[in-house]
């Protein structure tokens, strides 16, 4: 079953997720840029809330492909006790090295996810790297969120072959970009590990808009209304 990643930016939006009900509670800063990076201590702050009743994970912030910087960004998001630690992979060149500098400096402290841009023209070669590298998964996002969503990039066939390449490397999947309610059904067909939302859940769908309770429970109740059980943990 698919499971539901909701982002939140601050405690009392973290209260509201955990209360209705989420797979994943993501934080990070949409004010930021697509993976905007919240300061340490809010992020802690809220793993520390949630108090292991769902998986918990962290954007390291939209950093340019430099090893280095990758790096250190990874190893201090870790240090929070978040399950996963989200990398942006954006542009073309040094995944590789990035990956293998965020696998090292993670430490097995959290389990990293690799989120590749679908606006930026993505390299599913890159999944089994990413296996070799020892991470948790792969998401597919957009880095722009200028009106359109991920079905504009790509359609449904690449999504469905996307899903399927990283289940066949032993990573989870997650698909995000700007979804929409009406986008719920056809890619839950897709059997993604979790769909991620932040717009779609705020006030008058703006992503840096205060988280709205209302229309998360709606999302929640379309990824749901299929399915009898519910997903199994992320991070067993």
């Amino acid at each position: 079953m698919t499971g539901l990643l909701v982002s939140v930016t601050n405690r009392q939006e973290a209260e509201i997720a955990l209360e209705t009900g989420v797979d994943i509670l993501d934080m990070k800063n949409p004010a930021a840029g697509a993976l905007g990076r919240l300061p340490f201590p809010v992020v802690a702050d809220i793993v520390a809330l949630a108090q292991g009743r769902c998986t918990t994970s962290a954007t390291i912030g939209d950093l340019p492909m430099q090893p280095e910087l990758v790096a250190a960004a990874v190893a201090e998001i870790a240090e929070t006790g978040v399950d996963i630690v989200k990398i942006g992979f954006f542009g073309s060149t040094a995944h590789e090295a990035c990956a293998e500098a965020a696998s090292r400096a993670v430490g097995g402290r959290a389990r990293l996810v690799a989120v590749l841009m679908a606006d930026e023209t993505p390299d599913r070669s890159l999944i089994p790297m990413l296996r070799q590298q020892r991470f948790y998964g792969v998401m597919l996002d957009t880095a722009s969120k200028r009106g359109k969503h991920l079905l504009d990039y790509v359609n449904i066939d690449e999504l469905r072959d996307f899903c399927s390449e990283a289940h066949h490397n032993g990573l989870i999947s997650g698909l995000a970009g700007s979804l929409r309610c009406q986008h719920v059904g056809m890619l839950e067909d897709l059997n993604p590990a979790y769909l991620g939302f932040r717009g779609a859940v705020c006030q008058e769908n703006n992503r840096q808009a205060r988280l709205d309770a209302g229309k998360l429970r709606s999302i929640k109740s379309l990824l749901r209304k299929n399915n009898n059980e519910p997903p199994e943990p992320l991070t067993a």
